[in-house]
């Protein structure tokens, strides 16, 4: 078994037991180890061609160690770090060319729709290589280009505390899809354009009446930024004290992030909004530059205030100043850029409603938008959100 240095295998790895079940020749060990995998190929979609390369494959390019981040960083590895990762490839090289009388099970699998284009592309160019030099600029230039591990596979993910998890189904909303609210969508993409360029961008609150599209306008932003290293990590009020943790995970990584909480808001005796406070201005340790905070909120002013927060308040001649108010509103006044997204006009509406409905095969007509109005009288009014209930209403009944 060859010596792995900067890339090294588990123990249980299917690397480690299949290569050495290869080498003691047994059968059943091997056939054992190929239904494990198949399921893997399938689970990380890359079924087609040669499995076993495949899996070689997405082990190197899902590998985060000091060699693969510091190629991500566009740091040119050289000395030491290079010669460990030239050890490494040639041990790669011998591990693609292991021939047993078994690998015709895999080693030209087909499953329509199964593959993985970048894995199962780089995986034959790898197997192809003659030299581990030519392995390490087929490897370094992926890295560069697309990253390694998660986010180079991934472009949204949701935090457990301790690791990030992909989610892999994310909608293809582009911007043009949300009709209407030009001027809001300007200023979200100008805000997002500064922030993958590198240039001084804000934290954004969006802010207005519900099913308006203030999370649907930050997803069509991952969608049309996504392949300028543009990455979306979704969290949740209760996690707000394991934030810091989120952001030392995401610091030294060479992407973009913006940390997405939909729907923000805090109730009376919920404290959680001082943690996010401390993240986004006024704790001891800044923010990363390349993390921003876009978060969405039915009110403008994120904490609930009660009559009884005014109990504090200071009179000084006319100034009248509570601390427990003051203290509450400052989280909003926190996120540089605030964007209102309020109900749209009937016109509006119908614009909205006739943009899903055309988009659906359904005909537009007079009798269609005087459905739609009495749709929306019973469905929270003239939003988005309703427009798109209603056109699905109508295509259940097609």
């Amino acid at each position: 078994m060859c010596v792995l240095l900067a890339y090294e295998a588990p123990a249980d790895s299917l690397i480690v037991r299949l290569s050495t079940a290869f080498s003691n020749n047994d059968p059943l060990e091997i056939h054992i180890l190929f239904h494990e995998l198949i399921a893997s190929a399938f689970r990380n979609n890359y079924a087609s061609g040669n499995l076993w390369h495949n899996y070689l494959t997405h082990f190197i390019l899902n590998n985060e160690n000091f060699f693969s981040l510091s190629c991500e960083r566009r740091e040119a590895p050289g000395g030491s770090l290079r010669d460990v990762a030239i050890h490494d490839f040639e041990a790669f090289r011998r591990l693609y060319g292991l021939c047993n009388e078994h690998m015709h099970y895999i080693d030209n699998f087909t499953d329509t729709g199964s593959g993985s284009s970048q894995i199962c592309e780089i995986s034959k160019a790898i197997a192809e290589s003659q030299s581990p030099e030519r392995i390490y600029d087929i490897v370094t230039n992926f890295y560069r280009r697309h990253g390694v591990g998660r986010m180079a596979f991934n472009r949204a993910f949701r935090f457990d505390g301790t690791e990030l998890l992909p989610v892999e189904h994310v909608g293809p909303v582009r911007l043009s899809d949300i009709v209407g609210y030009d001027e809001q969508k300007a200023e979200l993409v100008a805000n997002t354009e500064a922030f993958v360029s590198g240039r001084p961008a804000n934290n954004v609150l969006l802010y207005g009446d519900g099913g308006t599209g203030k999370s649907t306008s930050v997803k069509a932003i991952l969608n049309e930024y996504e392949s300028r290293g543009l990455r979306v990590i979704e969290m949740y009020k209760h996690q707000f004290r394991d934030i810091l943790r989120l952001t030392e995970i995401l610091r030294p990584r060479n992407y973009k992030y913006i940390i997405f909480i939909d729907d923000l808001s805090f109730e009376e005796g919920e404290v959680e909004y001082k943690y996010l406070k401390a993240i986004i201005e006024g704790g001891i340790e800044t923010r990363p530059e390349n993390i921003l905070i876009y978060a969405t909120s039915n009110r403008r002013h994120i904490v609930r205030e009660v009559w009884k927060d005014r109990d504090d308040m200071e009179h000084k001649g006319d100034i009248h100043r509570s601390d427990t108010v003051e203290e509450k509103l400052s989280l909003a006044s926190r996120f540089g850029i605030a964007i209102n997204y309020s109900s749209p006009t009937r016109k509006m509406y119908h614009e909205i409603v006739s943009r899903l409905a055309e988009s659906s095969g359904l005909e537009v007509n007079e009798e269609l938008l005087a459905g739609a109005d009495r749709w929306e009288i019973r469905h929270g009014g003239m939003t988005g959100r309703a427009a798109r209930q209603y056109v699905d209403y109508l295509l259940g009944r097609v």
